[in-house]
């Protein structure tokens, strides 16, 4: 390890160095080669600055007086582009030194115009060329029109619909789409409310999830039309699917009082899918196995092939066993008076 006498020994060669090359005539010829290379590189500048050049500025657009009871519905752009063409030195003096103030419309100004209120560029290119020096061109403007749309505390509640495409991983389900708030509140003029029937989410896509999902996703845009709120809460439950298995009796329909269904076996199993949240509550009533006496008379067998008449909801892969029932027709005898 080095000790400090030879650290301040080391330092002081250094700083003799130093000061050996800056009192030598190698550094004055150096420095005297840099005052000169700034000195031309300055007029270089001022003779490119001379030139006449291109370019963009942004300038924000701002809407004054609303009275209260308008809400704008459909805004218009939030600032406008312009193209300059001028001499280097004023365009340097616009980027540097000069920051663009809005351009102010005054609502009352254009209320006459209707509920959709469109204001060409050139209406308002005095109010932009009053921020520009007199040598300034301007060469394009972007919008070439201003458009907003408003109303006049005019609303309607409509419901929410959900778009996208949501997918459970294998042996899970989406149980449930759950959109909070169901239903919003959408402002525009009334010739738009009247044709509104319902606010669309933006679409989303989610893939295998085996696990509760929650969104906060935001509404489809309309033109014209302002949703309050303009995002919605979705929730996707997830549940794992599980087999349950019930037996339910065969029951004949339509036959004559003399005559009676008997099936072998009389009852079939039923094995079926269904999400854990609803195990317990599918039960075998649930499900209707009915063999109508006409049936049987124009099928020309002596196998009935089992038909559910009735399932429950949330149950899915239905499997029955067996899937044919041998039967016959029976003679019963009848009492009378």
């Amino acid at each position: 390890m080095l000790n400090r006498k030879k650290i301040r020994y080391i330092q002081s060669m250094y700083f003799k160095q130093i000061k050996n090359f800056l009192l030598s005539d190698k550094s004055r010829e150096f420095f005297i080669f840099l005052f000169f290379f700034f000195i031309a590189s300055g007029f270089w500048l001022l003779q490119t600055l001379n030139n006449d050049y291109e370019t963009e500025f942004s300038i924000p657009i701002r809407i004054k007086g609303i009275p209260n009871e308008i809400l704008l519905t459909s805004e218009p752009a939030t600032e406008i582009h312009i193209k300059v063409k001028d001499k280097g030195t004023v365009l340097l003096n616009y980027m540097l030194g000069k920051s663009f103030f809005p351009v102010n419309l005054n609502f009352e100004d254009y209320k006459e115009r209707g509920n959709h209120v469109k204001i060409a560029i050139s209406e308002i290119e005095k109010k932009i060329l009053s921020q520009l020096n007199t040598s300034s061109k301007i060469l394009s403007i972007r919008p070439d029109t201003l458009e907003y749309i408003y109303s006049a505390g005019k609303s309607k509640l409509i419901p929410i619909r959900f778009l996208g495409k949501v997918s459970a991983e294998s042996q899970y389900y989406i149980s449930d789409t759950i959109c909070k708030p169901d239903s919003i509140l959408a402002y525009a003029p009334t010739e738009i409310l009247d044709t509104l029937t319902a606010a669309y989410t933006q679409f989303i896509e989610l893939a295998n999830i085996s696990d509760t999902v929650y969104k906060q996703i935001p509404l489809k845009p309309i033109k014209g039309i302002k949703f309050i709120p303009n995002t919605v809460e979705l929730l996707f439950p997830v549940d794992i699917y599980t087999e349950k298995t019930v037996e339910v009796p065969l029951y004949g329909i339509n036959f004559p009082a003399n005559k009676v269904l008997r099936s072998f076996p009389s009852k079939v199993q039923i094995t079926f899918q269904v999400g854990l949240k609803h195990f317990r509550e599918i039960k075998a009533n649930d499900f209707t196995i009915h063999v109508s006496y006409e049936e049987l008379l124009n099928s020309g067998s002596d196998k009935y092939t089992v038909k559910l008449k009735s399932i429950p909801k949330n149950i899915s892969h239905i499997r029955i066993v067996p899937e044919q029932v041998d039967y016959l027709i029976e003679q019963v005898n009848s009492y009378g008076n």
